[in-house]
């Protein structure tokens, strides 16, 4: 018997729960979780990045999403979880699991931290048509049995050059505040971690892979407020800060919404993120504006430091992306190359680059069959020899002071098969459809969705992600509003200088993975636009070439093959200055005209 689900249903019992709900989320919803809040990581011994648990008092379940259907097997033998497949044919959703295995009168239990508002009420009113109870539990049930919890991140807080962040904070408490005044609203509750980061110009190491700070921020027409573990501020940075902004201990929080409620306060909260606890501390004003942050957009659109930033910053990556597919080239016939060096190798090379301060997330190094799995992650129980055959897949990128980057790149280790190049073919025919496409100011990138599908289409083919998401500047890997998606888009129109992912694929079960992915700037088409009608389209960013070995020009249109000999024109002219005279060759070579 599992010793934490032990402790865990004894909880429960003390707290009238027969349920309780353990998410992979934390306070702040971020997509990557500090160690220390790696509650479900503890209780279920599974390690991926997404996943929901449920415990009842005799049955334990773990849902997880074909990223992780391996992984997830693996790692929950023995726990007492049985693995529910996200998507699959037949399988329940955890909640509708919940409403099957739990009868009228009897309770959900929740932290209220790790549960936004909005699934929170949304939850409560599916369950209460079936007279179940949601009932929040402010102390974390798996906090109480976690013996060796690890400590809170420590690491020191750094301020983000305004050379890099091009704008002050002051100037960005400004905007914030006319947003403020549209709406009629006293104060506005900052509680996710990138947008903090962005708003105050502050950078950590807090979250892996995420350069930000746990924090929580109030700013009013008045003042701002930071949150925070005070040890992580020197002496210098506090008083550069509090030139702007109040400093306070990250447990003041609480005392301070809950004096905005008494207050009566009209308080902003961004619907999709804040957490149903934040909500419940601000109940009492009966004043709350729930919409999206006016900072979500803000940092969305770059300015002129930060596209500067970003196209510095791609230059310098994809040197280091083709020094790391040379040395593939010539490495993997003479053997001992794994997923996992191959990996090390890249960010090794990487870390050679002016400006570097780490991943942007965990490299998906993937050979073979593990690229059709759109999100492998390697791991020495699956680390497998790349060979001189078949096709290798690595989805990478880097935290530069100055931009993040991610790119996609599929090599051929040996010869293609025809499939392989069709395939390949198709996946490169809607980057290029995508990337030169021209639309009108206010469309949203599901209406674009299409163009990257449309030559798997006409085979009967398709890709289950999404095609694009946008990138935080020295940020988030994943940022919003914006996104290229049939299902992610909630649909925020895209706009001039905001930065997003290209990245259509093709994967066969077992078999082989095939994806492309180029970072673009939405700009302004001044051909097409006129006096009725702004026109805007996509400016690429990522610098490194596409394997020619994979595709078949035969399928190409003349448009589609100048597209491409002009992009590698651009690659080739703009990195050939910075590499070594071998790699230099490589290059040529690797972009010869087609």
């Amino acid at each position: 018997m599992n010793d934490k689900l032990t402790g865990l249903r004894r909880l429960m019992k003390s707290h009238g729960l027969q349920a309780y709900l353990i998410p992979s989320a934390d306070p702040h919803q971020s997509e990557y979780v500090p160690e220390f809040w790696k509650r479900r990581q503890f209780v279920t011994g599974f390690t991926g990045s997404g996943g929901d648990a449920v415990v009842t008092l005799d049955q334990a379940g773990l849902w997880a999403d074909s990223r992780y259907f391996l992984q997830a097997e693996r790692e929950l033998e023995g726990s007492g979880f049985s693995l529910f497949k996200v998507g699959q044919p037949g399988v329940p959703s955890w909640q509708e699991w919940v409403v099957g295995n739990l009868s009228g009168e009897e309770a959900l239990g929740v932290d209220p931290r790790v549960i936004t508002y909005k699934s929170y009420e949304q939850l409560e009113k599916e369950l209460s048509r079936r007279g179940i109870i949601l009932k929040p539990i402010d102390q974390n049930l798996v906090d109480e049995i976690w013996s060796d919890r690890p400590a809170p991140p420590s690491g020191p807080l750094i301020l983000h050059d305004e050379k890099y962040a091009g704008e002050s904070v002051r100037r960005k408490l400004k905007r914030l505040r006319l947003k403020l005044a549209e709406e009629a609203a006293d104060a506005h509750v900052l509680t996710q971690l990138d947008a903090i980061a962005w708003l105050f110009n502050i950078r950590g190491s807090d979250v892996e892979y995420n350069p930000v700070v746990i924090a929580y921020a109030i700013i009013t027409r008045e003042k701002a407020a930071l949150f925070l573990d005070p040890k992580k501020i020197s002496a210098e940075i506090k008083n550069s800060l509090e030139k702007d902004v109040e400093i306070f201990a990250y447990d003041d929080f609480q005392a301070h919404l809950n004096e905005l409620a008494a207050g009566k306060k009209r308080v902003w909260l961004d619907e999709t993120s804040v957490s149903q606890w934040v909500a419940g501390q601000l109940a009492e004003s009966g004043h709350l504006i729930l919409k999206q942050s006016p900072v979500t957009l803000f940092k969305a659109i770059k300015n002129e430091a930060e596209i500067a930033g970003f196209k510095a910053a791609h230059v310098r990556d994809g040197v280091a992306m083709v020094k790391f597919l040379s040395w593939l080239e010539s490495e993997v016939p003479r053997g001992g190359v794994t997923e996992a060096g191959a990996a090390q190798k890249l960010e090794e090379i990487r870390s050679q680059q002016h400006l570097f301060r780490g991943l942007s997330f965990k490299t998906i190094s993937a050979y073979a069959g593990h690229a059709a799995l759109p999100h492998y992650s390697t791991s020495p129980e699956t680390d497998v020899l790349l060979r001189p055959e078949g096709v290798y897949l690595i989805d990478s990128g880097s935290q530069y002071l100055d931009a993040t980057t991610d790119i996609t790149r599929t090599v051929a280790l040996g010869p293609a098969t025809e499939e392989q190049q069709d395939r390949l073919t198709r996946v490169l025919k809607g980057l290029i459809s995508l990337s030169k496409t021209s639309f009108p100011r206010g469309t949203a990138g599901k209406q674009l969705d299409t163009l990257a599908r449309l030559a798997l289409w006409e085979v009967g083919l398709n890709f289950g992600h999404g095609t694009g998401h946008g990138v935080g500047a020295f940020l988030n890997v994943h940022e919003g509003p914006q996104a290229i998606s049939y299902y992610r888009c909630i649909g925020v129109p895209l706009e001039p200088d905001m930065v997003t992912s290209i990245e259509p694929g093709y994967y066969k079960d077992n078999e082989y993975g095939l994806r492309l992915e180029n970072m673009v700037l939405v700009v302004k088409d001044e051909a097409r636009s006129t006096d009725a009608f702004a026109f805007y389209t996509f400016e690429t960013l990522t610098l490194c070439p596409i394997d020619l070995n994979l595709v078949k020009k035969e399928m190409l249109t003349p448009e589609e093959t100048r597209w491409l000999n002009g992009y590698h024109q651009k690659v080739r002219e703009a990195l050939t200055p910075f590499l070594e005279p071998e790699e230099a060759a490589w290059l040529e070579k690797a972009t010869r005209p087609l």
